[in-house]
């Protein structure tokens, strides 16, 4: 199995009732793929930095979850088909899921750090 995210953007004026079941769906694909859901954070409504199918804002969802990449086509595919969903991203975060391992952070703090030492021998 492996660790992903998925960010769902839903349309603003889905009801809570849609919402709620568009994420029992979606956990429902996963789990039925032997996979599991590490967290779903509903962020809330906000605004969208540019128009997404004539919409100004959107309802955002953070899903993280092992599972297999089946899964994650099929949950893609469903994505697609439903018109409440406006736009979404999934990203895989490790290869070999491992429930109690950290995020691999540090190789974003090494990039950042090296990137500052350049600019200071620059100046």
């Amino acid at each position: 199995m492996r660790r992903y995210e998925t960010i769902i953007i839903i349309r603003p004026n889905t009801g809570e009732d849609d919402i709620a079941g568009i994420l029992d769906k979606t956990t429902g694909i996963i789990e039925s793929n032997d996979g599991s859901i590490v967290t779903v954070d509903k962020w809330g409504l906000k605004k969208l930095a540019y128009l997404i199918k004539k919409e100004q804002q959107g309802y955002y969802v953070l899903i993280e979850y092992a599972g297999k990449p089946a899964a994650v086509a099929e949950m893609e595919r469903i994505y697609r088909i439903d018109d409440k969903i406006l736009k979404f991203m999934t990203i895989k975060t490790q290869d070999v899921y491992t429930p109690d391992a950290p995020k691999e952070e540090g190789a974003d703090e090494e990039v950042a750090t090296a990137t500052e030492e350049e600019a200071a021998t620059i100046e």
